[in-house]
């Protein structure tokens, strides 16, 4: 039990001298008991945040896929993101397919995660093309790799930015080189 004890009586200095008070006695029990009580009630009555969860759709793997039955995209409908090490991100409008000689190089671009950066450009070209198809691809090549972040970040940002169709997909031996020969 606690209690609050006060001294009473003689100051220690001299003179008159005065008769001596009883000491006054307060039982904390009941507030300590009362906060207790008060801090239970409000912890068992608060909601906590709930997780926000992403819906996603994934295909059905298949045993055998052949490649002739894959879907085809059209190049004027893709678009490229290429999640880079170091929170970086690259982008190209259309497909790289350097053994296609029909097809032109793809010019490289490099952004952020910003709203000012692929948020921006997925609304550009969602202007343009009113039904793009986003093409993520995270990078992972000689010791360096997109953060599991970078991921969350892009399927955000898809989110976001209301695209009906993207796929992740891996990253080809194309892509690498089309990275390293831009130096960007």
């Amino acid at each position: 039990m606690a209690e609050i004890q006060q001294k009473g009586g003689d100051s220690g200095k001299g003179g008159k001298k005065r008769a001596k008070k009883a000491s006054t006695k307060i039982d904390m029990t009941p507030m300590v008991d009362l906060a207790f009580l008060l801090l239970t009630f409000f912890m068992l009555t608060t909601t906590f945040a709930k997780p926000n969860v992403m819906q996603l759709t994934m295909p059905v793997k298949e045993k055998n896929p052949n490649p002739e039955e894959q879907t085809k995209i059209k190049a004027s409908q893709a678009v490229t993101i290429i999640l880079g090490a170091d929170d970086k991100v690259y982008y190209y409008f259309g497909l790289n397919n350097p053994k296609d000689p029909s097809v032109a190089k793809p010019e490289l671009k490099v952004t952020d995660y910003s709203q000012n950066g692929i948020r921006k450009v997925l609304l550009a070209r969602q202007q343009q093309q009113p039904e793009p198809i986003i093409l993520i691809k995270p990078y992972e090549y000689e010791g360096k790799e997109a953060r599991y972040k970078n991921m969350v970040d892009i399927l955000d940002e898809m989110n976001i930015t209301n695209q009906k169709k993207y796929a992740l997909v891996d990253i080809s031996k194309d892509d690498i080189d089309l990275i390293t020969a831009s130096g960007l």
